[in-house]
């Protein structure tokens, strides 16, 4: 049998492949591209969101539109996600719920790793653990000794959420009990803590550092592996002894599984560069938010190490919601 007839072939074709591969990636996008915000308008998905698709439009020559659906925990805007056809004109702003906690504590219509192409990592905001100023601590070991001898509450977002499993991993930790406040949403939570109901939490920074600075709420800890401009005199979790506490409430661009290579790198390599401008940093600063810049691979195993750690911690606390 003739071979070369076979190997030219083959070439051809590889060559024909990494052309067309070339070409899509020169073209894209040609046409409106919309990124699904799995929340309502407001707080720091949207505002990533936008941020984002504001840059897209500058820099890629079409407009990137921000629809948000939210329902569910984002769990509604996730399967439409997952659904859409792998072309680059739907993507998502993915989070640490969508792709992390509700993963973790629930049964899910979708595969957070399976179901999506990992695109760009843009940044995260530290959780901080808070307390009511009544309460007579002024370190987490002092916070811990106090909570051991004392009836004490903390509130959360929700069940399942990241201000939910933060909170538990530390009283798995430090070996305390404290009862759980669920509510719907931060705002309230913080509400009943600053007027006493409920005596600590940990927030995002940013739903938390407006507070913090009037002294409505005293600051004893924050996530994180190194100490945040904000709250400079907050130290680490770790710095108090406390290891592991490096959860992030984390935002990034996702697309549907199978995404082509050559779009997910033209939109990783725009996400990187503008989280490298002065405006970009600037105006995420704002929301405490400090970026996090990733390869589409580094961005994939983030995620899965995000699922697996709070899923263990879920496992272990006997998390497991059904609704």
């Amino acid at each position: 049998m003739n071979r070369r007839p076979l190997l030219a072939a083959i070439s051809m074709a590889f060559a024909i492949a990494c052309l067309s591969s070339s070409s899509f990636a020169q073209s894209y996008p040609t046409k409106t591209v919309k990124i699904i915000a799995p929340v309502a308008p407001g707080g720091g998905v949207d505002l990533v969101a936008r941020t984002m698709a504001d840059r897209y439009t500058k820099v890629l020559g079409q407009t990137f539109i921000v629809e948000n659906q939210s329902g569910g925990g984002g769990i509604i805007a996730s399967q439409a996600a997952a659904r859409a056809a792998p072309d680059g004109y739907i993507l998502m702003l993915g989070y640490v719920g969508t792709h992390g906690t509700n993963p973790a504590v629930r049964k899910v219509p979708y595969d957070a790793v399976k179901d999506f192409t990992p695109i760009a990592m843009v940044g995260g905001t530290p959780n901080v653990l808070v307390v009511h100023p009544s309460i007579p601590v002024k370190n987490l070991k002092e916070l811990v000794e106090y909570a051991k001898k004392n009836s004490i509450s903390y509130g959360s977002a929700g069940n399942g959420t990241l201000t939910h499993l933060a909170m538990e991993q530390l009283k798995q930790a430090a070996s305390f009990e404290s009862v759980h406040a669920p509510y719907r949403g931060i705002a309230p939570g913080l509400t009943d803590l600053m007027g006493g109901q409920t005596q600590m939490m940990m927030p995002g920074l940013a739903a938390a550092i407006g507070h913090i600075r009037s002294g409505k709420i005293k600051p004893i800890a924050v996530t994180g592996l190194k100490r945040h401009p904000l709250i400079p005199d907050v130290p680490t979790f770790e710095e108090q002894g406390y290891k592991g506490f490096d959860g992030v409430q984390w935002y990034g661009i996702v697309g549907p599984a199978k995404l082509p290579p050559a779009i997910v790198k033209t939109l990783n390599e725009e996400t990187n560069k503008a989280l490298a401008t002065p405006e970009v940093r600037e105006r995420f600063a704002g929301e405490a938010l400090e970026v996090m810049p990733m390869t589409p691979e580094q961005f994939g195993q983030y995620i899965k190490g995000d699922i697996g750690r709070w899923t263990k911690l879920a496992r272990d606390r006997k998390i497991e919601l059904t609704d």
